[in-house]
């Protein structure tokens, strides 16, 4: 499985962003497509997460602000970013799992979204 995200930079407070991110290789048809995001010094953190079925997760610091969707016939999953804040700064990951007997779990490389004036 490979994950290739895309979408960051640079924006000002306030501005957006779209992320996106595609799988490729062999999965499991049923499975979780999220964002997590590590800020310098940080853990890596949940910032959403969708299912197959279309069920979506945020953590609270995001919620209202960002929206997670997914194209399944694309392997495709996208994070539209509004009203960015500073705090929202760092490197976003994308990750794939399920849960088979055992977990499966993958992560992209990573892009970088900075949020400064």
């Amino acid at each position: 499985v490979q994950l290739q995200a895309s979408g960051g930079g640079l924006v000002q407070p306030g501005g957006s962003l779209r992320l996106s991110c595609v799988a490729s290789g062999s999965f499991f048809r049923s499975n979780f497509m999220g964002w997590y995001r590590q800020a310098p010094g940080k853990q890596r953190e949940l910032v959403a997460d969708i299912t197959t079925g279309g069920i979506t997760r945020y953590a609270d610091s995001v919620k209202g602000r960002f929206s997670i969707s997914r194209d399944n016939a694309k392997n495709t999953v996208y994070l539209q970013m509004n009203s960015l804040k500073y705090e929202d700064t760092g490197v976003y990951y994308c990750n794939l799992r399920w849960n088979v007997l055992r977990e499966y779990d993958f992560w992209g490389q990573g892009t970088l979204v900075t949020v400064s004036s």
